[in-house]
């Protein structure tokens, strides 16, 4: 059997300007691809299916979008790039492809080995197609650089949707990693933003003025940097083709006063988003420094971010996601570990011990359920004192034990290098030579270093309020040029700046 392709309204009205449902330029971005993708499933036999809306002039859609596509006008038309691929064109006047269209019985003709949709809107027609699609039990894909929309959050939403609900298979990018750094409505509308910026932006407009401009950027003191990334994303999100940004990498070593970002673009187009663009790189090189510190001070034994629920949890992927920036070995987030591309890494709480009322049952129980690949490390302070139930657990789990994490409260006067040592010596003396130590609570660097000067036989360190309550790195955000000529404030250069480690990300 071969696939069936559906097209989705890849027709002028929705991908040429000044059409008034234009999907922008990340609309014009995936032509390219569904070029290739036809050829690829051409070659193999894959039938192509063309769905262009089709509206009749007073269609009831035109009460909530503007009127487009008309039959029989140049707007409905397939764009010329992809006039050349043979197919059947079926028009069609609603969200979905299927309705009141011959496309599910041209399906049934075809028997497909599986669907394949591409084309525009992500969260529109190409989401309630590939619904309709699933309920006719077809296999369906979505190739993910094939698809575009006029928002990229809604974008977002609607391949998660597509994924995880509908059971589509998204192709051509890991879903995992879609989008991970997305920035949020309130950022996008400017609720985020210093009121002055948006003061700002209303006067020029009303002035008619919105000269190009280069903005630099730079930190108030040495750090690791951390968030270019995620301003990168939101600087693609609001400016406009032509514009410039050079930056430096993430993780680079930075400088005080060096510049690590330079925007050049319409001024109208960025200005509302200094307060976030700033807030990002302050706060996330703040958290990869103090995570950089304890890296370094562990010398080479791997230090796990626990700091997430120090933060509130809209920023906590992001806190996790820097300390990894920092060099840490992983974090305890889901949504931490998605941002860096790691596993999500944890032993268990106290509560899993407390409210099983023994911590051999818990980590048995432990044991028990979670799947093979979930590292076996018990947590052994609860009840009894550290050496004892560290013995305990490793008989029970035999040598499916693969760690124990030392905890132990202020109160009972923390972990410390006599303790671990304790530990070490019971279980080798067990015959658990093999089971690791891990050490969290409380930990700074200064702690970390005695740790490892001592020769403490600690193999992790779990770090948390350090790197998350680390202070900002202040960044400040200044005008350099105005329509090409050299402007600063007093006591700032005019002009560029120099920086030959900038490298051009948009």
């Amino acid at each position: 059997m071969s696939n069936a392709v559906i097209i989705i309204d890849m027709v002028r009205g929705f991908l040429e300007s000044p059409y008034p449902l234009f999907c922008g330029e990340r609309s014009r971005g995936i032509i390219q691809p569904v070029q290739e993708l036809l050829h690829r499933e051409l070659a193999n036999g894959a039938k192509l299916l063309y769905l262009c809306d089709n509206h009749d002039r007073d269609d009831y859609e035109f009460n909530m979008f503007p009127r487009h596509c008309v039959a029989g006008s140049v707007e409905s038309q397939v764009i010329p790039e992809l006039s050349s691929f043979p197919g059947e064109y079926i028009p069609k006047k609603r969200f979905s492809a299927f309705f009141k269209t011959p496309l599910a019985s041209r399906l049934e003709a075809i028997k497909p080995e599986k669907v394949i949709i591409c084309g525009v809107c992500t969260d529109i027609c190409v989401m309630f197609t590939a619904a309709d699609a699933r309920n006719y039990e077809y296999t369906t894909e979505v190739p993910v650089d094939c698809v575009a929309s006029f928002n990229e959050i809604s974008h977002a939403f609607a391949l998660e949707h597509m994924q995880r609900v509908l059971g589509v298979t998204l192709t051509h990018q890991p879903p995992e990693s879609l989008y991970p750094f997305l920035p949020s409505p309130s950022v996008i509308s400017g609720e985020t933003a210093d009121i002055y910026f948006a003061r700002t932006v209303e006067v020029l407009a009303k002035e008619g003025r919105n000269p190009v401009a280069t903005m630099e950027v730079f930190p108030g003191r040495d750090g690791l940097l951390c968030g270019m990334k995620e301003v990168k994303v939101l600087l693609e999100r609001v400016l406009p083709p032509g514009s410039e940004v050079w930056a430096l990498p993430e993780a680079s070593e930075i400088k005080r006063k060096e510049v690590v970002l330079r925007i050049t673009a319409p001024y109208q187009s960025y200005g509302l988003y200094e307060t976030s663009y700033l807030g990002i790189l302050s706060q996330c090189t703040g958290w990869a420094t103090a995570a950089r510190e304890c890296v370094q001070a562990a010398g080479g034994i791997p230090v796990i971010s626990f700091g997430a629920r120090h933060v509130h949890p809209s920023v906590a992927g992001y806190l996790d996601y820097a300390a990894v920036v920092g060099g840490c070995a992983g974090c305890s987030s889901v949504i931490g570990a998605k941002m860096s591309g790691t596993v999500p890494l944890g032993t268990m709480p106290h509560a899993l011990i407390i409210t099983m009322g023994d911590t051999v049952k818990a980590t048995l129980a432990f044991d028990k359920h979670m799947p093979p690949e979930v590292p076996r490390i018990s947590l052994v302070d609860t009840f009894k004192d550290e050496p004892e139930e560290s013995v305990l657990v490793a008989r029970a789990l035999g040598g499916r034990l693969q760690g124990v994490r030392l905890d132990t409260p202020t109160e009972r006067g923390r972990v410390t290098v006599d303790l671990v040592r304790e530990v070490r010596a019971h279980l080798d003396l067990a015959g658990y030579k093999e089971v690791k130590i891990s050490v969290s609570g409380g930990l700074t660097p200064e702690r970390i270093r005695a740790f490892v000067e001592a020769g403490a036989p600690v193999d992790m360190f779990g770090v948390g309020s350090h790197i998350s309550s680390a202070a900002p790195i202040d960044f400040t955000a200044d005008l350099h040029e105005i329509d090409g000529k050299p402007v600063a404030k007093r006591g700032r250069l005019p002009g560029i700046t120099p920086n030959p480690r900038l490298q051009r990300i948009i």
